[in-house]
Order: structure tokens, then sequence, then C-alpha cells
């Protein structure tokens, strides 16, 4: 049964928490490898550089937005196949443990299925949400 009281500070403690832990992503990407460097990381994928700094950015508002409750729901719903990525094409050669040299695809998958719950449950207490009667 759901606690139909608790269940929206439920979901903010996700949205929260998630949107902060993005942020630090997409901060590390922008100030520790930089533009450059990630969109060099991600040509050694396969994929198109470009979409290194695009990733970043996304980590960046999408996090914020997550914060602050404004389209949580798209947010986490765009951010399961960026993870999902990450998983299987920057982590996965790793194999399974994050504490594999290089990171295993256990915790992208684990922020994959915590961001698709998050879009099933909506953006829960104290979001903005704009647009909304």
């Amino acid at each position: 049964m759901i606690d139909q009281k608790l269940a929206p500070y439920a979901a903010l403690v996700l949205r929260v928490l998630t949107g902060v832990l993005f942020i630090v992503h997409g901060l590390t990407k922008l100030f520790v490898f930089t533009p450059a460097g990630t969109a060099g990381y991600f040509a050694s994928l396969g994929l198109p550089g470009f979409l290194g700094p695009v990733v970043m950015v996304l980590e960046i508002v999408g996090g914020a937005m997550l914060i602050l409750g404004i389209w949580g729901r798209i947010v986490a719903a765009i951010m399961v196949p960026e993870l999902l990525g990450a998983a299987l094409l920057g982590h996965a050669a790793n194999g399974f443990g994050f504490g594999n040299p290089g990171g295993g695809w256990e915790y992208p998958v684990m922020w994959a299925v915590v961001m698709g719950a998050l879009a099933l449950l909506g953006e829960g207490a104290h979001a903005l949400r704009p647009f909304r009667r």
C-alpha cells in the first residue's frame, strides 16, 4: 500500500538527491575533464564527440530542474536512456561492480531505474510545476 501522505516526500527526496548528484557529475565534466576532454572521451567510445558536452549540459540543467521540480517527470524520463547509454557504452566492459577499475555498470543502471521510478511517481512535494492549473 502507498502511504499517500508520505509518498510525495519520498519523491521529493529522490528528486533532490539525484538532482544534486547530476549537477556534481555535470560540473565534474565541465571543470575537471573539460568540455573538450568530455567530447574526446565520447569520441573514444565511438560516439559523436559533441554528445559529451550535450550530456554535460543535460546533467547540470536537468539536475537543477529536478531539484526545483520543474518538469521532473520529463527530466527523469530523459535521463533513463542517458544513464543506460552510460552503462552500456561507458561501463559495461568494466564488469558489474562500480568499484572495478573504470567503474562497472551497476551504478548507472541503478540510477536509470531510480529515474524510471521518479518518472512514474511524479515530482512529489514542493515542486514548482510550471504551466499547471
